[in-house]
């Protein structure tokens, strides 16, 4: 790690889960990471019940070398993040730099668009198992599934053992630090 703080980058767009989003950034900050939030743009988006959150910076400031982890939330957002090159890319470096890859719910589908899945085990929404076969991982209906540095989870009932994985993959790369 080159960081001696963990750097979190959280991706948003329109349409995110609420909680997918939020539970995240707020129990990363409490445990003393650095969190930036990424959008498409340097703007709010709007959740789908209307619950807006404010991107730092736009997905093309991403630099994989300045992050620890990357995490891309559900909801019907990362339909439309897979669409922004800059993400795509952003998650695909991130992976292939090892750095720590998690994605949740429809967040999966993003893992896919990158090309993170292929010969992995993962798991996402029911209604995308489909895709994340097809983009060659290795399905599991489980609440987390670890595959090195790739952590997924399937819904909102599964975030925290989904957080508590990513901490704890954190924590194997930065030797226990005393922020955890």
């Amino acid at each position: 790690m080159a960081h001696a703080t963990p750097r979190v980058a959280v991706l948003v767009e329109n349409l995110y889960q609420e909680m997918e989003v939020w539970y995240p950034i707020l129990r990363f900050q409490e445990a003393g990471a650095k969190v930036t939030i990424f959008g498409p743009e340097k703007t709010r988006y709007t959740s789908k019940l209307g619950y807006p959150v404010q991107a730092d910076e736009a997905a093309s400031a991403a630099r994989a070398a300045d992050f620890d982890v990357v995490v891309v939330p559900g909801g019907f957002a990362p339909d439309l993040m897979r669409t922004c090159k800059p993400m795509v890319s952003f998650v695909r470096e991130m992976h292939e730099q090892g750095k720590i890859v998690a994605a949740i719910c429809h967040g999966t589908w993003l893992l896919a668009s990158a090309g993170a899945l292929k010969g992995r085990r993962a798991t996402g929404a029911p209604s995308i198992v489909d895709d994340i076969c097809n983009a060659g991982a290795s399905y599991e209906d489980a609440e987390v599934v670890r595959d090195g540095n790739l952590i997924t989870s399937r819904k909102p009932a599964d975030i925290p053992a989904f957080s508590a994985a990513i901490l704890h993959a954190v924590s194997d790369q930065f030797g226990r630090p005393s922020w955890f």
